[in-house]
């Protein structure tokens, strides 16, 4: 799960942000995949859950301004445990304070407990990749041996024949 919220910051406090202070965003995944548009905004969030291994990016795009200005965003962007909204999850009548803090940990153990077996899979992976690597290796170092020693045979043979045709052995 990943959640996300930004908003323009006003510098001058009491006075409401200028319209030219807008802004496009945009959320993409490593894949081009779009999860969050919007256009000419102040304000704004998104929320979605990521099916894509790897990196989520967040585009902040403003109007090209004359003469140029400087917009300042806040962004927070939350992944995982911390995007769990706690508060809605327990209300304070039914569920104590130790319960919520129960559930916090066993979401965090939760996502370690993927995060090892995840982990494992890649090592078993590499592992794999290692052994192939090396008996590739080894054939090719025996190759490389054989080769070398023809190669010293020939030469052997060719002399000892060129020196004997010459009468010199």
């Amino acid at each position: 799960m990943t959640v996300g919220k930004y908003h323009i910051v006003n510098l001058n406090e009491g006075h409401p942000l200028p319209d030219s202070h807008k802004i496009t965003v945009r959320v993409t995944s490593g894949y081009g995949n779009s999860y969050h548009n919007a256009d000419n905004v102040n304000e704004g969030h998104f929320a979605f859950q990521a099916v894509e291994a790897g990196d989520y990016m967040a585009c902040f795009f403003a109007a090209d301004h004359k003469p140029s200005t400087t917009v300042t965003i806040d962004f927070d962007w939350k992944s995982g445990v911390a995007a769990k909204d706690w508060t809605s999850v327990a209300k304070k009548s039914s569920v104590e304070l130790m319960e919520i803090e129960l559930k916090k940990m066993f979401d965090t153990v939760q996502s370690i407990h993927d995060e090892m077996f995840y982990l494992r899979e890649r090592e078993e992976e590499m592992q794999q990749l290692n052994i192939s690597t090396n008996s590739k290796m080894a054939w090719l170092s025996f190759l490389s041996l054989f080769v070398s020693l023809s190669v010293a045979g020939l030469q052997f043979w060719h002399l000892k024949s060129f020196f004997q045709k010459k009468k010199l052995i």
